[in-house]
């Protein structure tokens, strides 16, 4: 039975379900620090030089788990012990140069970075070198490789460099919290900060007193995920953590849907505000498009508010695959309505906790949204939402044109388009993460075959029109 993708998602969940352990019990400050030897037993490394330095790494991860560094704004940060196996990486010459004489790499070289030996084989200068990429454009033989560290790679907004103690280190400034270098770090070295303690506190609280509330928020994702067991059996899992009730993000998403589409009939153009790390993107990187953000909150912040307003006493929890909405929840706007955010991770590590074989137990429903407000979690869903809320709003003179943009990359390209006014389109769907949100960070398992899931979740929605997923809550 495979619950995660990567082994180092499994020790970032055996370290979640210690400290879950612990807090239910309320034993965890005095036996925290044995949660690293629990852990690695015995003393035979086997991930680093030495078992000391795996008990180190994994204190720093304890630590992480347990809410971070309170001083540090962003909820990814960087474990520097832990950040010490890649090579500083850059432009290098390998073993494919041919010494040829024809030096196209020199010649494009404006820093002088390139030289020869007397075999004719280049070098590249690192002190000179400002890592452009010509050399390695023009050579004949593709002898020139970029060896970035998988963390600057995978970040594709350049908010990852290398401190002078050659650990990653990560520019707040511009950090939109995707969560893209805490899955692609083959170490381990950069995660997320959970909040799993928060949400633990809560449920305890709630089953000490009958009217203190807890519910449960879940992504549309969800339907990708957990694929050992049952839908059905993951939601009453849920319940059996002591949430009182699980609620469809979904349903929010059809809220959003119906609203952003007669804002962008109004307006003429417009960003989406769904997926919180693209919304970050675009205020940090073009403030000037930053005023074309629909009003609307994220879809799970917009179910959280319905819900707040029907049971003003309660709490609610954002359960998805998504880091960014750590940050988001934080913020002045959607903190009213959403409590805390833990990701399809650590709801595993929560079930593992308390002992919760869901693949035992029987299926709850989950079932107040559309097919619509469900297929949000890919690429390409809030486009189909809103071509179907135009519709269902009776908007038939505006001409739509969307923009779906699929993975940071393709956002940056849009919004360049847009601030130069050469898009050829009047609604941008941004997300960050490739695939959608079901490539979210926080996943359990990535793969095309998500999408596939998501859609056929989808096409089992019993309200067949966004009208009729929120004219349940009285909204239409």
């Amino acid at each position: 039975m495979r619950k995660f993708d990567t082994k180092v998602q499994y020790l970032k969940y055996k370290v979640l379900r210690e400290v879950a352990r612990r807090a239910w019990s309320g034993k965890l400050i005095e036996e925290v620090l044995d949660i690293p030897k629990a852990i690695v037993s015995g003393n035979t490394p086997t991930m680093r030089c030495c078992v000391y330095k795996e008990r180190a790494i994994l204190a720093e991860r304890v630590k992480l788990a347990m809410g971070g560094d309170k001083n540090n704004p962003n909820v990814i940060e960087v474990i520097d012990i832990a950040c010490d196996e890649c090579p500083m990486g850059g432009y290098e010459v390998t073993q494919s140069c041919r010494g040829c004489l024809a030096h196209r790499c020199e010649d494009v070289c404006k820093r002088g970075a390139i030289s020869f030996d007397r075999d004719h084989v280049a070098h590249i200068d690192k002190s000179k070198c400002v890592e452009c990429g010509q050399c390695a454009k023009v050579c004949p033989y593709g002898a020139i490789a970029d060896f970035k560290r998988p963390c600057e790679r995978s970040c594709k907004i350049k908010a990852i460099k290398m401190s002078e103690t050659k650990a990653a280190s990560i520019d707040n400034n511009k950090c939109i919290s995707c969560g893209a270098c805490v899955y692609q770090c083959p170490f381990g070295a950069i995660s997320d900060k959970s909040f799993i303690l928060n949400v633990i506190d809560d449920i305890i609280k709630s089953e000490n007193n009958s009217k203190y509330k807890v519910y449960a928020v879940v992504a549309p994702s969800i339907s990708s995920q957990f694929t050992y067991a049952k839908l059905g059996q993951v939601i009453k899992g849920i319940k059996e953590l002591g949430f009182y009730s699980v609620v469809e993000a979904a349903l929010g998403a059809d809220m959003v849907a119906f609203s952003e589409a007669k804002e962008l009939a109004e307006k003429g153009f417009l960003t989406s505000s769904c997926c919180p790390a693209f919304v970050q993107y675009v205020k940090t990187q073009f403030p000037q498009l930053a005023e074309h953000i629909s009003h609307n909150l994220s879809p799970a912040a917009t179910i959280s508010k319905y819900i707040k307003e029907t049971d003003p006493g309660s709490k609610v929890i954002f359960i998805g695959p998504c880091t960014a909405k750590k940050s988001e929840f934080q913020k002045p706007e959607v903190k009213p309505y959403i409590d805390s955010v833990i990701t399809f991770e650590e709801l595993q590590a929560l079930f593992d906790s308390r002992d919760i074989d869901i693949m035992t137990l029987e299926e709850d429903v989950l079932d107040n949204a559309s097919y619509y407000g469900r297929i949000f979690a890919r690429s390409g869903g809030l486009t189909d939402a809103v071509t179907q809320a135009l519709k269902e709003h009776g908007i038939t003179d505006f001409d739509f044109k969307p923009v779906s943009c699929d993975g940071i990359e393709a956002c940056r390209t849009a919004l360049l388009k847009a601030s130069k006014n050469v898009l050829g389109g009047n609604f941008i769907e941004g997300m960050a993460c490739v695939g959608g949100c079901i490539g979210g960070a926080g996943c359990l398992t990535h793969g095309e075959k998500n999408k596939n899931e998501v859609d056929a979740y989808g096409m089992e929605a019993m309200e067949k029109s966004i009208k009729d997923a929120i004219g349940i809550l009285n909204l239409t």
